[in-house]
């Protein structure tokens, strides 16, 4: 692998590199999946998995993706083709997972607006039955329990459940009832994308600086908050439902699956992002070390927001009286209903609830950006003559930004959050990125080599890694990234909504036809350099397998 010599913008400061990858892989899963799953598969115990996917997987696959860019200062597309033509097909699958990201992303930060916006009312509208849209079943929180799940109990809903249905979703009855758009919710996807727009439309010059502001202020809110939470009554018995340990739980196989699936959600892995962003650094940065301080910074703060959100719902749980098992919940369920109810039992819940979404939002934005900037590096490196011109990646933001925004509509209308859960489910699922996983590990640990990308990082950053992330990119990483992918398919589970809506037979090949477009970029690229290759397929084989050849320079085909 050489050492590439052109013209590429770079990061002003280290710390703008640094800020902007903490941005990008500390996001809502961190607030609203972490804490749960923990809670959920055994408490304390469920570190144990976490732990154990975490130093198998998640650094090595974070320094592979990291030094990969750094070393060739090209996104991914480019940067697999040059390690390996006949891997090429990665950083397309790389793009494609993360264009499904960025179109669903966006949506949650819209979701975040409108609550932003409504969070300045005199009064809450989801403390109250006393709105338009409220039914006769609306009972407000100290009137009776507050039912979670997005489900109807003893024919009755709180009011920050049917905020969430009948006001931001208005959701209808099905994928195959779209029902008209929510305009109110447009136009807060129009800022979101607006916003998204101006922080990266000047690329790596304008996305570091924007980043000084957004991670900070994210630490900020959820150091308020956890201190808020901490203070609150029943906070202690929050943290405690949070942390208790069930040993147990370590043979059940579905606990070792979430916590991989956590680990690839949680850490921008397989998406091109972290090669996008590390393409810009100065060639000698120690790429080594940033992967360690990030990772650590990164699972830092999922261990620290599961004491936001459990002291918040401890404290929930004793105002009602109910168990804390009966008010926790996970995903969009716990930042839109669960933990603004919560609040809203606070005294001046109004400044409460602006702190949490403006930390939503930031914590969203940072992530979306980056995601975008990444398809925007990849352009410009597929088309850098084409991208020369002033003004021309400007323009091809704008009108991925339009598209995007179309191409979201559909998301807030009536049954847009079937349409947001397909995506997710199938095409942003640890699924997918499993098996792309897989590839890169098998690209260099054995086609390209370890020992040889050793030596391209010794070369960078003018010391070796230890051992250990060598083996794992040769064995560990790939064996258990395909029995988990294995494992996903075997024990897979249709999606429902709510865990009750089944989709249509078209809306699951929907599904699967989204989820295989992410993964089929990199067999059919493999099939195409064979057919155009001359020769037998032992041939080619042979011409392709440079095993023997320890000279640090790609691996190509004689195509």
């Amino acid at each position: 692998m050489e050492r590439r010599k052109h013209n590429r913008n770079q990061w002003a400061k280290k710390a703008e590199y640094f800020l902007s990858v903490a941005g990008g892989i500390v996001g809502l899963g961190n607030v609203w999946r972490f804490p749960y799953l923990c809670y959920k598969n055994g408490g304390g115990v469920f570190l144990v998995p976490y732990l154990f996917f975490l130093m198998t997987c998640g650094v090595p696959l974070f320094l592979l993706e990291t030094a990969l860019g750094q070393c060739i200062s090209k996104s991914g597309i480019i940067c697999w083709e040059d390690v390996c033509p006949f891997f090429g097909g990665i950083g397309y699958a790389n793009e494609i997972v993360s264009f499904y990201s960025s179109i669903s992303y966006i949506i949650i930060l819209a979701w975040a607006f409108f609550y932003l916006f409504h969070s300045l009312s005199q009064e809450l509208p989801w403390a109250i039955c006393s709105n338009t849209w409220n039914t006769a079943s609306c009972k407000e929180f100290n009137k009776t329990k507050l039912f979670t799940n997005w489900t109807k109990v003893d024919n009755a809903t709180s009011p920050a459940l049917e905020f969430w249905d009948r006001r931001v979703l208005n959701i209808s009855r099905g994928i195959d009832k779209l029902g008209s758009v929510n305009w109110e919710m447009a136009l807060c996807l129009l800022l979101a994308w607006i916003i998204c727009y101006f922080c990266i439309w000047k690329g790596v010059k304008s996305a570091g600086k924007v980043v000084y502001f957004t991670v900070s202020f994210i630490y900020i809110m959820l150091i308020i908050l956890l201190v808020r939470g901490l203070t609150l009554p029943g906070a202690k018995d929050g943290i405690i439902y949070y942390l208790y340990p069930e040993p147990s739980r370590l043979a059940d196989p579905q606990v070792w699956m979430e916590a991989g699936t956590q680990i690839f959600f949680s850490y921008t892995l397989c998406l091109g992002v972290l090669t996008a962003l590390s393409s810009c650094n100065k060639y000698s940065n120690d790429c080594y070390r940033d992967c360690v301080y990030l990772c650590l910074l990164n699972s830092g703060t999922s261990f620290l927001a599961g004491f936001t959100v459990f002291s918040t719902l401890g404290f929930m749980a004793y105002e009602q009286g109910v168990p804390i098992d009966e008010v926790a919940e996970s995903g969009p369920g716990l930042i839109f209903i669960v933990y603004p109810h919560a609040i809203s039992m606070m005294p001046v819940p109004q400044l409460w609830t602006f702190c949490l979404f403006i930390m939503v939002i930031l914590l969203g934005l940072d992530t979306q950006f980056l995601g975008v900037e990444n398809i925007m590096i990849a352009a410009k490196d597929m088309f850098p003559h084409y991208f020369q011109k002033e003004g021309r990646l400007q323009a091809f933001l704008l009108v991925f930004s339009i598209f995007g925004f179309l191409v979201g509509l559909p998301m807030v209308a009536e049954g847009g959050i079937y349409i947001f859960q397909l995506i997710d489910y199938y095409a942003c699922s640890g699924t997918c990125l499993l098996f792309i996983a897989s590839f890169q590990c098998i690209c260099i640990g054995w086609v390209y080599g370890a020992d040889r990308f050793y030596d391209n990082m010794e070369d960078m950053i003018g010391y070796r890694p230890g051992p250990f992330i060598k083996y794992c990119w040769t064995f560990f990483t790939p064996v258990i990234c395909i029995g988990t992918f294995i494992f996903s398919l075997v024990d897979y589970t249709p999606l429902k909504y709510n865990n009750t809506y089944e989709y249509p037979e078209w809306g699951y090949a929907l599904g699967w036809l989204i989820s295989l477009s992410s993964i089929i970029p990199m067999p059919l690229w493999m099939l195409f350099k064979l057919l155009r290759a001359k020769g037998t397929l032992c041939e080619v084989s042979g011409r392709e397998t440079c095993s023997n050849d320890q000279e640090s320079v790609p691996l190509t085909l004689p195509i």
